[in-house]
């Protein structure tokens, strides 16, 4: 099959969303696409959106699934938007975002909030392959960093999201609500690490330590090798000890809050109230 991976960076998150396309039947799936949110205005806009969109019709693809790696933390998703603009597109993530939603609807006080996963049109399971036309998806539950992660394999083509990241940068976080540095250990260790060493790693951030060029594709083999928090050799107990030593130091993510109340419910904003305006809930903590 001639795939190929278009990829496109978001400097202001750190975010790599990637285009998996067929050359010749132009079948075409998309890698967690990026809403443009700015803070402190708290205004929407779709520069993101549209790059990607420009690039599906040049390219004249038909895009089946628009697919999340995790409920994000650092960025608001643009897989509604998306649905909306594609004609046929679905969103999908893996089952297991209903505990995700459960945890983050009580700590919002979401009342109402449907937290069976509904607001997508496909919860993905490890034993059924995803078929978007000749593109065949498989989801590798890897969760630690979230326990709703997952990792897609589309031929050679490993998507990590945020559990294993550069070699030179390491692992995702596990500080997060229901994160577990040991779930993230067996994900990556005994999952993504017994896969093929040639198998290319594609992350969902590259935060270009030391100030070096963006880089977001290496290999299982490299990282096996390589990766600075998470070798082959390493054991499950020195894993665990230094990433909890370093979440504790890690500050919240700036987009933490509104990001994740609307990545749980697919991307899709809060309901505009009687003033036309929407609104996020920003807990206040004493």
């Amino acid at each position: 099959m001639s795939l190929l991976c278009e990829t496109f960076y978001d400097q202001d998150t750190f975010t790599l969303t990637y285009i998996v396309h067929d050359a010749n039947t132009k079948d075409a799936v998309i890698i967690d696409p990026v809403l443009d949110y700015d803070p402190a205005s708290s205004k929407i806009s779709y520069e993101s959106i549209e790059k990607l969109l420009k690039f599906v019709g040049e390219q004249k693809l038909k895009v089946h699934y628009i697919l999340e790696t995790h409920a994000h933390a650092d960025h608001l998703t643009g897989a509604a938007e998306l649905r909306r603009r594609i004609e046929g597109a679905k969103v999908g993530i893996g089952k297991n975002i209903t505990k995700v939603q459960e945890v983050f609807s009580d700590f919002f006080n979401l009342q109402g909030f449907d937290t069976t996963g509904g607001q997508f049109d496909v919860l993905l399971n490890e034993d059924q392959p995803l078929q978007a036309g000749t593109i065949e998806v498989k989801t590798i539950f890897t969760p630690g960093h979230t326990p709703a992660c997952s990792s897609y394999l589309i031929e050679d083509m490993l998507f990590t999201g945020d559990a294993l990241f550069m070699p030179d940068f390491g692992t995702g976080r596990c500080d997060f609500p229901a994160g577990s540095s040991d779930d993230l250990y067996h994900s990556i260790h005994e999952k993504l690490y017994k896969l093929p060493d040639s198998t290319r790693v594609f992350t969902g951030h590259d935060y270009q330590p030391g100030g070096r060029e963006l880089k977001y594709e290496s290999t299982i083999g490299e990282n096996k090798k390589l990766n600075i928090q998470l070798k082959e050799e390493t054991s499950k107990d020195e894993f665990v000890e230094f990433r909890t030593e370093r979440d504790a130091k890690l500050s919240a993510p700036k987009l933490l809050l509104p990001s994740v109340q609307v990545n749980i419910n697919a991307g899709d904003l809060p309901q505009q109230e009687n003033n036309g305006a929407r609104y996020l809930k920003i807990p206040i903590r004493e």
